[in-house]
């Protein structure tokens, strides 16, 4: 095979001028709507050929047409009418022809075919039924209505009048918000024995009482003036919460001698806001006087002092309100104040209502004529005196039917509905003794003093901690253990959490109650517990449970 020369390769790749118009490098242009834009050749201004890229698409490698090449900024039309079909004479087999047109179809259908489709969609059948509509119109209609009327009450209620829903007993504004649960159940959830627990609002009242007696007393003490500006700050930063003039007014209302209050002027301040010329609320502490000196400094003594009298006034306030309570019930009980330790067990005391505020000194207002209405009431007041009274007495006389009639108190809590009619088959008098052991039952609950109370405790215990004592002698086999033993294995086997001292404690009150089934033995410095193990268990639980039931009711 002869071997091909250099040269005849270059002759054979030179290229000719139509084989250069051929190679031109392809035009991008925007696609046409009818045919794709030609190839033109870019001239190379250096003067030497320049040899130009094949595109990787190979609808560039198609033939050129004879047409002149469009512009090279071409507007974009997107009409339905260009984007060809795929049924048209114009749409390109090739897959790159397809491409491209379902671009154009996706551009042309966002720009000019969705007016064509609403149609379409509005031909589809609704899953909506006609019932449904009715429904939903009706209730369109009813709302429209709501609206309206709400609308026209808020008007009236702005006027002054008095709407349609308030008229019809159904306030159109929304009813008092509940307090929080731990407000509402907060003499359930407190510690230790219950006693005479103070609600919720009078412990707070209470707390705000201390920290206000807190600050004046340290403002008394350095011989500055205490004003309620101040009072207020600190008290705030005490306790976290808001303390208002109402708070001061409820704490006058509980105890009247704790301060002297006044309005005055004139007091340094040091506050852009409060002018030196403007009435302030001035608090002042009252001392007790004893032998004729006054006391010119509020010691912690004097705090401690005022801080249980002020718990003692609203424990007496609660105690009204439990006796008007025990005065409603069906019998009407009556308990002793001196042997009261407890409220009765139906008596709400978070319910209790709130105190209402003194009225405090207010500034003096003046009288400013800025009108000449203003100086017409004025002249008024020029009259002569048989006039003034003339006119005086009219206006009593014309107030007297409309003066307003005097409330009774509300009471803390309703009593226990009584039942319309007796039982049937129940005589009466049944009813009636069992309504007064229930009465006696309260009565001794109400009165218990503490030391019963963790007596009987002690005895609501005893029948499970003696099952546990017999068990604990049948397991060890011998007649008698030392208290420390014996109390060491019932703690450990008790299901409450008790110390060996509180055990010892429950051991002996058994002993005192059943000295025939358990006795206790003094032997030099150890106490030995003895236990009747061939004693019935049922029969010394029953004997416990009687002795338990007898204390209650005393």
């Amino acid at each position: 095979m002869a071997q091909r020369r250099l040269t005849d390769f270059f002759a054979h790749r030179r290229p000719g001028p139509r084989a250069a118009l051929s190679r031109t490098k392809p035009t991008w242009g925007t696609p046409s709507s009818a045919k794709p834009a030609p190839h033109v050749r870019v001239p190379n201004s250096g003067g030497r050929r320049k040899r130009a890229r094949l595109p990787d698409d190979p609808a560039c490698n198609e033939p050129t047409r004879d047409e002149p090449a469009p512009p090279a900024r071409r507007k974009l039309k997107l009409t339905a009418d260009v984007v060809p079909g795929p049924g048209s004479a114009e749409a390109p087999s090739s897959p790159e022809h397809s491409s491209l047109s379902k671009k154009t179809k996706k551009v042309a259908l966002s720009a000019g075919q969705l007016p064509r489709l609403a149609p379409q969609e509005d031909k589809v059948p609704s899953k909506i039924t006609f019932s449904e509509f009715k429904s939903c119109l009706k209730r369109a209609r009813e709302l429209g209505a709501r609206v309206q009327e709400l609308k026209a009450s808020a008007q009236r209620n702005d006027a002054g009048e008095p709407s349609a829903l308030e008229a019809n007993g159904h306030s159109s504004r929304p009813s008092e918000e509940k307090a929080p649960a731990y407000q509402r159940f907060h003499a359930l959830a407190q510690p230790g024995p219950p006693g005479l627990v103070l609600p919720y609002k009078y412990q707070v009242l209470a707390e705000m009482f201390c920290s206000m007696d807190t600050i004046v007393g340290m403002l008394f003490n350095r011989l500055e003036t205490v004003t309620f500006a101040k009072v207020k700050k600190g008290v705030q930063d005490m306790m976290r919460k808001r303390f208002e003039e109402r708070n001061v007014g409820q704490i006058k209302t509980v105890y009247p001698a704790s301060y002297r209050f006044r309005q005055e002027r004139n007091v340094p301040t040091f506050k852009d806001d409060v002018k030196r010329s403007d009435y302030q609320l001035t608090i002042e502490p009252l001392l007790d006087q004893e032998d004729g000196n006054t006391a010119t400094q509020l010691t912690a003594s004097h705090l401690l002092q005022r801080r249980q009298v002020f718990s003692q006034n609203l424990v007496e306030r609660v105690r009204e309100h439990h006796r008007v309570f025990l005065a409603s019930l069906s019998p009407p009980m009556v308990v002793p104040e001196d042997q009261l330790t407890r409220w009765h067990p139906r008596f709400n005391v978070d319910e209790v209502p709130d105190i209402e505020p003194a009225e405090l000194p207010q500034p003096p207002t003046t009288e400013k004529l800025a009108t000449a209405q203003d100086v017409l009431a004025r002249a008024r007041s020029l009259m002569s005196p048989r006039m003034e009274k003339a006119l005086s007495d009219l206006a009593l006389r014309r107030a007297e039917p409309s003066s307003p009639l005097s409330f009774s108190p509300a009471l803390p809590a309703t009593p226990p509905p009584t039942p319309p009619a007796p039982l049937k088959g129940v005589s009466q008098d049944l009813l009636e003794r069992i309504r007064a052991k229930e009465m006696q039952k309260q009565l001794a609950q109400m009165t218990r003093r503490p030391e019963q109370e963790q007596r009987l405790q002690r005895l609501e215990r005893l029948p499970e901690l003696a099952r546990v004592l017999r068990s604990i002698f049948v397991s060890e086999r011998k007649p008698a253990l030392t208290m420390e033993v014996a109390c060491a294995r019932m703690v450990s086997s008790y299901h409450v959490a008790m110390s060996p001292g509180e055990m010892e404690k429950h051991v002996q009150l058994l002993s005192e109650l059943l000295p025939d089934w358990l006795s206790l033995h003094r032997i030099r410095m150890d106490t030995y517990v003895k236990l009747d193990k061939a004693a019935d268990l049922a029969g010394v639980t029953e004997r416990l449970a009687r002795l338990t039931r007898a204390e209650e009711v005393l």
